[in-house]
């Protein structure tokens, strides 16, 4: 059985950081996770994110997933699903690069 914690956030707080509630739970999720206090699956949960959308904003942040998961290691292992997700997301993505000059080759 899953239960939640809530806490509370002064709106001034929320409000001199200048973020949304989500984008304030993606950040606790992203340092939680490169301090090696969240396992990968944990923190993209708390993000509220995707497996493929977690992992491409590690990417733009210049956080290794490889790392946190290693960091991680001997407390929650990193889960087959969340792994499995991650590649079967990755596998229907398309990727179209744009026509350079929309014009053709000579």
């Amino acid at each position: 059985m899953s239960s939640t914690v809530t806490f509370e956030i002064p709106r001034e707080v929320l409000h001199a950081t200048r973020m949304s509630e989500d984008e304030l739970r993606r950040e606790l999720a992203l340092h939680l996770f490169d301090e090696g206090k969240l396992s990968f699956g944990k923190a993209r949960e708390l993000a509220g994110m995707s497996v493929w959308d977690f992992q491409q904003l590690l990417g733009h942040r210049g956080i290794s997933s490889l790392d946190g998961m290693l960091g991680h290691l001997g407390q929650e292992p990193v889960s087959i699903e969340d792994m499995n997700e991650a590649i079967q997301e990755s596998a229907s993505e398309t990727v179209r690069a744009p026509e350079a000059g929309g014009g053709e080759e000579a």
